[in-house]
């Protein structure tokens, strides 16, 4: 979920080549919609959105939950304070990466979080450069 076109965009291009169905949420509100309807396996959510902030958002996310299923949902925002990554984490945030994003951040992040039943992000012998 990011509303910023151009952060999009350059999410987009950080992740071009991994196997993965990549869709955004303009918003909050769009997530939350998404998130029911989509089912992902992971959320990576701007924090500072208009309608309903990524916190909010990830609130809503954790309460639809069912019971034993835990979408791994990951913060992005330019708000780099301990006390940030704390209310996100306190909001159900399992991760808090800052903008401006890194390569290799996204990759570590979807290492750790990349449920084992899914194909590999990265097809055996074609590491991305």
């Amino acid at each position: 979920a990011e509303d910023n076109r151009t952060n999009q965009l350059v999410f987009r291009k950080m992740v071009k080549d991994l196997d993965m169905d990549l869709q955004f949420a303009s918003n909050g509100r769009e997530a939350v919609e998404m998130f029911q309807t989509f089912k992902p396996d992971m959320v990576f959510m701007d924090i500072s959105m208009p309608e309903m902030d990524g916190r909010e958002a990830a609130r809503t996310i954790r309460a639809l939950e069912p019971a034993g299923r835990r979408v791994p949902i990951v913060a992005l925002t330019a708000h780099a304070m301990e006390s940030d990554a704390a209310q996100s984490a306190s909001a159900g945030i399992d991760r808090t990466l800052t903008k401006p994003l890194r390569r290799t951040a996204i990759l570590e992040t979807l290492a750790a979080f990349c449920p084992a039943e899914v194909r590999p992000l990265v097809p055996p012998g074609d590491e991305p450069g």
